[in-house]
């Protein structure tokens, strides 16, 4: 069955649809959440990569822990509340700065969260990751890339030979004791009571010990196609749908990133969309505070729809 290419008149203005309703938008209701890319370089390229991470991607450059540091001293300042700092990339672990990043969010009393996909830059660090579990315990999660239970679909995303260098780093962190979730993708066509039970039975095989019940340590993402068609999300959507625009993504979170040749870095709506320049919204956290208009496929697809968000 061949895909619906997505409509063209869609997503083009900001303000209204294309079939001139009142286009979505979503306030900052509070900075919950802060994300910092910590650079595109990643040692896989993955068969759909939404941010296109690679060997060579370098668009998003290493983040360095000095600028991470002016922005965890500005949410102290201005007392944003802020409770999880999260860390994606590319693979955070081929960032060098990674581990004093980490000993300074989680010695001022954040909860971090590394997104990974648990192979060799992983394992570089290991002595450094054993030492911050030791004197910040499950203040430190550490979310693994598998996408799905079956070694065959997880290696149809990420590549020949993936399966076993992730399992393997997934093993090592929990058994030594690390709080590791997992983040998968629903792109079977299983319901996804029978991938958890597929993901249930996997980790009762290797002995790690995760709840796949629950959402927030068993992340599905939906599969997001840019070639396939979805709607353009409306103000009157959130009363047809019965869903608060407080439950997206962008109402309690922002990224980071550093553009290749940029002088400093740059604050952006949401993690999916670190190059479309309408969600970069300035250089600090007090510029950023503008409501989002939900002017993109993304939003649409793995935010409204889909029900994800990154920080789950």
């Amino acid at each position: 069955m061949l895909p619906i290419l997505l409509d063209p008149a869609k997503f083009k203005d900001a303000a209204v649809t294309a079939k001139g309703e009142q286009r979505a938008h979503v306030a900052l209701k509070s900075l919950e959440t802060l994300w910092f890319n910590t650079g595109t370089l990643c040692n896989l390229t993955c068969r759909n990569c939404y941010i296109e991470s690679s060997p060579k991607n370098d668009r998003l450059v290493y983040l360095t822990a000095a600028e991470v540091a002016a922005y965890l001293d500005e949410i102290e300042r201005d007392r944003h509340g802020t409770s999880l700092i999260g860390f994606t990339g590319g693979e955070p672990f081929m960032n060098p700065e990674l581990p004093a990043m980490l000993d300074d969010v989680l010695s001022r009393g954040f909860k971090a969260m590394v997104l990974t996909n648990a192979m060799k830059p992983m394992h570089k660090m290991k002595r450094a990751l054993l030492d911050l579990h030791r004197r910040h315990g499950r203040n430190l999660a550490i979310r693994v890339s598998v996408d799905h239970y079956a070694p065959p679909l997880h290696e149809r995303e990420r590549g020949a030979h993936s399966w076993k260098p992730t399992i393997d780093g997934l093993v090592w962190l929990s058994s030594n004791g690390f709080d590791v979730h997992v983040a998968g993708r629903h792109f079977s066509d299983e319901s996804e009571e029978d991938v958890r039970a597929g993901y249930a039975r996997l980790f009762a095989d290797l002995g790690v010990v995760l709840d796949t019940r629950n959402p927030g340590t068993l992340v599905l993402f939906p599969e997001m196609d840019d070639t396939v068609d979805v709607p353009e999300i409306t103000v009157a959507c959130w009363g047809i749908l019965k869903k608060s625009p407080d439950s997206v993504m962008c109402a309690s979170s922002r990224m980071v990133i550093k553009r290749k040749g940029a002088d400093r870095p740059a604050v952006v709506a949401c993690t999916l969309l670190p190059y479309d320049p309408q969600f970069e919204l300035g250089g600090s956290l007090a510029e950023s505070v503008d409501p989002v208009r939900l002017n993109h496929p993304h939003c649409a697809k793995f935010c409204v729809l889909g029900g994800a968000a990154c920080s789950q």
